[in-house]
């Protein structure tokens, strides 16, 4: 109970700080609105929000699945190909250190403005933290374990699936939580540029109009789908957790 009122109790004192100092201060919406008004606005127009909402979602839920398809996959090369590891993981970092947001505008050169180039570039930002975490992950096997299991003439796919993999589970977990994340700020990033609908296109479009309120109301609304789907990857957790753990082998 303490971890769950905890956060909540800060979470509503926040809220009730932020109102009074809007009314007691008489902050103008346009600067400010108030988290009274905010609610409001998202009861009155959850219709709006919802449209908006979905495609945000949809798109970060695929960037993110394709990030972590690709970062397990580059992880189990560099694990098992010393020459691979020699070859990719410098570049990796390399890339990893330039700018993301400086590359925005090309993806959208490359692949249009549909939803393609948002997806990719959410790819691009969330796939090395699953790398790197995975990577890490089958390194930190027990070696007794894997000398063990090469005793009993145990295949390469079997001490995958048995021991590297499981091992590697928390992990790979850590750095999907982070993937999920970076995914929704790169497809928030790509409806900042050119986009006709979704949560981050509303934000823009209301800030370039003095909407305050509207804007406010989309990035309450577009955290409550990145909990949503962060709450998603915790429950993939707690079940990969159970399976593997019933795992006979």
């Amino acid at each position: 109970m303490r971890a769950v009122l905890l956060p909540v109790a800060l979470a509503v004192a926040t809220l009730a700080a932020w109102q009074a100092f809007v009314v007691i201060g008489n902050i103008p919406p346009v600067i400010l609105p108030s988290p009274v008004s905010t609610l409001r606005y998202i009861v009155e127009h959850w219709d709006i929000l919802l449209t908006h909402a979905v495609p945000t979602t949809l798109e970060s839920a695929i960037g993110f699945v394709l990030a972590t398809l690709l970062g397990v996959l580059l992880a189990i090369v560099i694990t098992y190909s010393t020459l691979a590891r020699e070859a990719l993981y410098p570049n990796l970092v390399f890339f990893q250190l330039i700018p993301k947001i400086a590359l925005a505008p090309l993806f959208i050169i490359w692949l249009g403005i549909g939803m393609q180039s948002r997806v990719a570039f959410a790819v691009f930002i969330a796939f090395f933290p699953v790398v790197i975490a995975t990577s890490a992950g089958f390194a930190s096997v027990d070696r007794g374990m894997l000398r063990l299991c090469r005793s009993l003439t145990a295949s390469e796919w079997q001490v995958f699936t048995h021991v590297r993999f499981p091992a590697a589970l928390p992990h790979i977990f850590s750095g999907m939580k982070v993937a999920i994340t970076l995914a929704i700020i790169g497809v928030i990033i790509g409806e900042f540029i050119t986009a006709q609908a979704g949560l981050g296109y509303l934000i823009i479009f209301a800030t370039a109009r003095a909407d305050t309120e509207v804007s406010m109301a989309a990035i309450v609304v577009l955290c409550v789908c990145g909990l949503l789907l962060y709450g998603l990857v915790a429950l993939g957790e707690i079940a990969a957790n159970r399976i593997f753990s019933a795992d006979p082998a």
